[in-house]
């Protein structure tokens, strides 16, 4: 990747407003990206005595005897919540429950069109983590599973942990296991294609958030030493001397006594130095990573600055001061590391078996099979993860996640290899296939032209 002319670069920021300048537009003509529509036949108003009173009763009657027969009667084996407060909407931060929901609903379409699967998005207003997990355990009966987003730290630590413990369903905080998956599946491929043992690289991560901590207990699983990882927060690197966060922060003091077998004491630098791998998500750039800190790393150094909208290094910047392989969290640049190659098709394969929780294990199979779908192809510098247009990755990572959760002992339903294949990518074609149906007989109008 060559290093860009100041016209390049402005050609480049155009195009990155120009979403925005058109979601202005398209958001109020559609009023809103997602709809209900029936799935069953109506041949004539006598069918309503089937789908409603008398003959509903029937179904009541057999979901109140067995409540497990919801997941036969009704949507709610395909159907989930897509469930925030609000206090950390993408880059925006604690922007309410009203104005968070155009990125809720554009997560329910993704779901939809990518994983098959339906979505209901509910903004709650309260910042109150026991008001939060109280409604989702109220709200349970009514869905299959939960994907907790854009919630602020540190209580989305303990509302996803405390609804995974508490609740029959699967609950997965995007933010979290999502990155992760997604994350670790680049990192594989990465290390692959520099040569490198992941049992022993050096991983210096910048940003102590919820994504990075999640991220690093999922390659802690995934076969990274957890003594060979420096993690840096504003204050700097993450030792046993960090004991101000014994209270506040668990997470980031579990972080301070499982890592940094060095003890390391510094900055971001520091940890640097010598290091194979960065996985930085932290502030938005550019120069919050300087070019000088890469060229420190070891030789064939793995590069991850995944700060939106702008990585934290231009990755053309990394290039030149030694990286091997950069990759970040946009769609333009190569290696784009997004959650939505990772959450649809992890929901799919969950859904599929009815399982009662998504693991780490979980995760890792379906990163894991992220990252064959890529070396399948064949990897490159700048062909780590697929994009979504490689629309293969969603069954096989649904097959996997489901064989997992059957091996596992979390999956109500128990099927061969062969038949969760069929059943994904047969439920996600429908799904794209009706999109296009209904755009092209006018049932989704047309976007008004530039």
């Amino acid at each position: 990747m060559k290093k860009l002319s100041p016209q390049e670069i402005e050609q480049l920021k155009a195009k990155a407003h120009r979403p925005a300048q058109d979601a202005m537009v398209l958001h109020p003509f559609y009023k809103g990206k997602y709809q209900t529509v029936p799935k069953c036949c109506i041949r004539d108003f006598n069918d309503f005595a089937i789908w409603y009173t008398p003959g509903v009763a029937a179904p009541c009657k057999d979901i109140q005897a067995n409540p497990e027969k919801s997941f036969v009667h009704t949507n709610r084996a395909n159907t989930i919540c897509v469930l925030t407060d609000g206090t950390r909407v993408l880059g925006l931060g604690d922007i309410g429950p009203e104005a968070s929901m155009p990125v809720m609903e554009g997560k329910a379409i993704l779901f939809k069109y990518l994983g098959g699967v339906d979505c209901v998005p509910i903004a709650l207003r309260t910042k109150d983590p026991d008001e939060f997990i109280r409604t989702a355990k109220l709200l349970e009966p009514s869905f299959g599973g939960f994907n907790l987003e854009d919630i602020a730290m540190p209580k989305c630590f303990r509302i996803l942990d405390t609804l995974r413990e508490e609740m029959d369903v699967p609950v997965w905080h995007d933010d979290q296991q999502g990155t992760a998956a997604v994350t670790y599946a680049g990192l594989v491929n990465a290390l692959k294609f520099v040569g490198k043992d992941i049992a022993k690289v050096k991983v210096a991560m910048l940003g102590a958030g919820a994504s990075n901590i999640a991220i690093s207990r999922v390659c802690i699983k995934g076969g990274v030493s957890p003594d060979n990882i420096v993690m840096c927060d504003s204050k700097g690197t993450l030792h046993k001397g960090r004991t101000e966060l014994q209270e506040k922060f668990k997470e980031k003091w579990h972080m301070c006594n499982i890592s940094n077998k060095w003890n390391e004491r510094g900055t971001i630098a520091d940890a640097m130095k010598d290091a194979d791998v960065l996985i930085a998500l932290s502030t938005p750039g550019p120069d919050i990573v300087k070019p000088e800190w890469i060229s420190a790393m070891a030789k064939d150094a793995v590069v991850f600055v995944c700060a939106n909208p702008v990585p934290e290094i231009w990755p053309w910047e990394a290039l030149e001061a030694g990286a091997a392989v950069v990759a970040t969290g946009r769609s333009d640049f190569p290696n784009q590391v997004n959650n939505s190659l990772g959450f649809p098709g992890i929901f799919r394969g969950a859904l599929d078996v009815n399982a009662r929780t998504i693991t780490d294990e979980m995760c890792i199979a379906a990163a894991l099979e992220l990252a064959k779908v890529a070396e399948d192809r064949g990897l490159r510098a700048d062909y780590l993860v697929p994009t979504m247009d490689d629309w293969e990755v969603f069954p096989r990572e649904a097959v996997a996640v489901g064989m997992k959760a059957i091996e596992q002992g979390v999956a109500r339903i128990t099927m061969t290899r062969e038949e969760l294949l069929a059943k994904a990518s047969a439920t996600i074609k429908n799904a794209r296939e009706l999109v296009q149906s209904m755009m092209k007989e006018g049932f989704i109008p047309e976007a008004p032209a530039d």
